[in-house]
């Protein structure tokens, strides 16, 4: 009896350790990540909401800002397009099931854009 105490207790340890070094929080290179983050949880909500037309609005005012030379956009506002398209992508998988995959992989894309790419290629 003593030996299947002794072995559940460490069985239990094993596991609350494992799930300890599991649960640690991923450590991210991106500088800009809490930015993102405060932009997606400003705007989930709003950009969830969006029929198509707004979508392709909001997508064709960004594409057309990024490609004006003359017109260099803000950190937040670059992040602001980029992350209400990748709420967008997201909605999508949300509401095509068959599509998911797709979506989360665009939405990752997205998510992952840089400003200072953006910057280098505006020179």
């Amino acid at each position: 009896m003593k030996k299947i105490t002794q072995i559940a207790f460490f069985t239990f340890l094993l596991l609350v350790a494992t799930n300890n070094v599991v649960a640690q929080e991923k450590a991210t290179n991106d500088p800009d990540a809490q930015l993102k983050e405060d932009l997606y949880k400003k705007y989930k909500k709003e950009v969830r909401s969006y029929d198509k037309n707004d979508f392709d609005a909001l997508f064709f005012e960004f594409f057309k800002k990024q490609k004006d030379t003359s017109l260099t956009l803000t950190q937040e506002e670059f992040y602001t397009y980029t992350i209400k398209i990748a709420i967008y992508s997201e909605k999508l998988g949300l509401l095509y099931k068959d599509q998911k995959e797709d979506a989360q992989r665009t939405k990752k894309e997205w998510f992952d854009k840089s400003y200072s790419d953006y910057l280098n290629s505006k020179k």
